[in-house]
Protein backbone atom coordinates (compact mmCIF):
# COMPACT_ATOMS: atom_id res chain seq x y z
CA UNK A 1 0.00 0.00 0.00
CA UNK A 2 1.47 3.58 -1.18
CA UNK A 3 2.05 5.63 1.96
CA UNK A 4 -0.60 8.95 1.67
CA UNK A 5 2.86 11.32 1.84
CA UNK A 6 4.41 9.37 -1.21
CA UNK A 7 1.45 10.93 -3.33
CA UNK A 8 1.81 14.27 -2.21
CA UNK A 9 4.05 16.98 -3.38
CA UNK A 10 7.50 17.73 -0.96
CA UNK A 11 6.31 20.25 0.90
CA UNK A 12 10.04 22.30 0.72
CA UNK A 13 9.27 22.45 -3.04
CA UNK A 14 5.21 24.01 -2.08
CA UNK A 15 7.11 26.21 0.12
CA UNK A 16 9.93 27.69 -2.31
CA UNK A 17 7.10 27.74 -4.95
CA UNK A 18 4.78 30.11 -2.52
CA UNK A 19 7.23 31.91 -1.22
CA UNK A 20 8.73 32.72 -4.71
CA UNK A 21 5.36 34.73 -5.40
CA UNK A 22 5.09 36.96 -1.75
CA UNK A 23 7.31 39.63 -0.20
CA UNK A 24 10.53 38.68 1.10
CA UNK A 25 9.51 39.58 4.49
CA UNK A 26 6.26 37.16 3.74
CA UNK A 27 5.81 34.68 6.05
CA UNK A 28 4.05 31.06 5.62
CA UNK A 29 2.05 28.98 8.26
CA UNK A 30 2.74 25.53 8.21
CA UNK A 31 -0.71 24.75 7.70
CA UNK A 32 -1.01 26.65 4.55
CA UNK A 33 2.34 24.63 3.18
CA UNK A 34 0.54 21.82 4.01
CA UNK A 35 -2.80 22.86 2.29
CA UNK A 36 -1.46 23.94 -0.47
CA UNK A 37 0.83 20.40 -0.66
CA UNK A 38 -2.49 18.51 -0.80
CA UNK A 39 -4.33 20.58 -2.89
CA UNK A 40 -2.00 21.42 -5.98
CA UNK A 41 -1.41 17.30 -5.36
CA UNK A 42 -4.46 16.40 -5.95
CA UNK A 43 -4.91 18.85 -9.09
CA UNK A 44 -2.24 16.93 -10.58
CA UNK A 45 -4.01 13.91 -9.67
CA UNK A 46 -7.16 14.93 -11.26
CA UNK A 47 -5.66 16.31 -14.49
CA UNK A 48 -3.64 13.78 -15.34
CA UNK A 49 -6.39 11.11 -14.53
CA UNK A 50 -8.47 12.45 -17.14
CA UNK A 51 -5.08 12.65 -19.49
CA UNK A 52 -4.83 8.85 -18.71
CA UNK A 53 -8.48 8.20 -19.12
CA UNK A 54 -8.03 9.14 -22.63
CA UNK A 55 -5.08 8.03 -23.11
CA UNK A 56 -7.00 4.54 -22.47
CA UNK A 57 -9.38 4.76 -24.54
CA UNK A 58 -7.68 5.76 -27.70
CA UNK A 59 -5.17 2.02 -26.19
CA UNK A 60 -2.18 3.99 -25.51
CA UNK A 61 0.16 3.79 -22.60
CA UNK A 62 1.82 6.72 -22.71
CA UNK A 63 0.53 10.20 -21.57
CA UNK A 64 1.80 12.96 -23.33
CA UNK A 65 1.87 17.13 -23.17
CA UNK A 66 -0.66 17.48 -25.47
CA UNK A 67 -2.85 14.86 -23.26
CA UNK A 68 -2.15 17.18 -20.20
CA UNK A 69 -3.23 20.35 -22.60
CA UNK A 70 -6.27 18.66 -23.35
CA UNK A 71 -7.43 17.21 -19.93
CA UNK A 72 -7.08 21.11 -18.80
CA UNK A 73 -8.98 22.38 -21.60
CA UNK A 74 -12.03 19.40 -21.03
CA UNK A 75 -11.95 19.84 -17.41
CA UNK A 76 -12.46 23.89 -17.77
CA UNK A 77 -9.31 25.12 -17.19
CA UNK A 78 -9.12 26.77 -20.67
CA UNK A 79 -6.50 29.44 -19.82
CA UNK A 80 -4.11 26.86 -18.13
CA UNK A 81 -4.64 24.90 -21.14
CA UNK A 82 -3.74 27.59 -23.39
CA UNK A 83 -0.37 28.74 -21.40
CA UNK A 84 0.61 25.00 -21.04
CA UNK A 85 0.20 24.55 -24.94
CA UNK A 86 2.16 27.35 -25.35
CA UNK A 87 4.93 26.57 -22.87
CA UNK A 88 5.46 22.92 -24.95
CA UNK A 89 5.43 24.26 -28.20
CA UNK A 90 8.16 26.29 -26.67
CA UNK A 91 9.69 23.89 -25.08
CA UNK A 92 9.51 21.26 -27.90
CA UNK A 93 11.09 23.90 -30.48
CA UNK A 94 13.98 24.34 -27.63
CA UNK A 95 14.67 20.32 -27.38
CA UNK A 96 14.82 20.35 -30.95
CA UNK A 97 17.54 22.99 -31.18
CA UNK A 98 18.92 21.59 -28.64
CA UNK A 99 19.51 18.38 -30.61
CA UNK A 100 20.20 19.84 -34.01
CA UNK A 101 23.62 21.95 -31.84
CA UNK A 102 24.50 18.78 -29.97
CA UNK A 103 24.46 17.33 -33.37
CA UNK A 104 26.65 20.03 -34.96
CA UNK A 105 28.98 19.70 -32.09
CA UNK A 106 29.55 16.38 -32.09
CA UNK A 107 29.81 16.44 -28.32
CA UNK A 108 32.32 19.13 -27.94
CA UNK A 109 30.60 21.29 -26.06
CA UNK A 110 32.81 23.18 -23.62
CA UNK A 111 31.64 23.38 -19.83
CA UNK A 112 31.09 27.11 -20.34
CA UNK A 113 28.99 26.14 -23.47
CA UNK A 114 26.75 23.27 -21.24
CA UNK A 115 26.06 25.69 -18.53
CA UNK A 116 24.94 28.26 -21.28
CA UNK A 117 22.55 25.43 -22.88
CA UNK A 118 21.56 24.18 -18.94
CA UNK A 119 20.76 27.96 -17.94
CA UNK A 120 18.19 28.35 -20.93
CA UNK A 121 17.14 25.22 -20.30
CA UNK A 122 13.21 25.61 -20.46
CA UNK A 123 12.47 23.09 -17.89
CA UNK A 124 13.71 26.29 -15.56
CA UNK A 125 11.27 28.25 -16.93
CA UNK A 126 7.92 28.49 -14.61
CA UNK A 127 4.67 29.22 -16.35
CA UNK A 128 2.62 32.03 -14.23
CA UNK A 129 -0.98 33.33 -14.99
CA UNK A 130 0.21 37.05 -14.77
CA UNK A 131 -3.34 38.50 -15.38
CA UNK A 132 -6.87 38.35 -14.38
CA UNK A 133 -8.05 37.69 -17.55
CA UNK A 134 -5.61 34.16 -17.57
CA UNK A 135 -3.23 35.26 -20.10
CA UNK A 136 -0.07 33.42 -19.17
CA UNK A 137 3.94 34.39 -19.66
CA UNK A 138 6.62 32.02 -19.54
CA UNK A 139 9.26 33.86 -17.13
CA UNK A 140 12.60 32.89 -15.38
CA UNK A 141 12.80 32.42 -11.64
CA UNK A 142 14.79 35.15 -10.00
Amino acid sequence: MVDENEKLLPIANVGRIMKQILPPSAKISKQAKETMQECSSEFISFVTGEASDKCHKENRKTVNGDDICWALSSLGFDNYAEGMGRYLHKYREFERERANQNKANSGFATGEERDEQIAHSPTAFELRVLEKGGSSSLTKPS
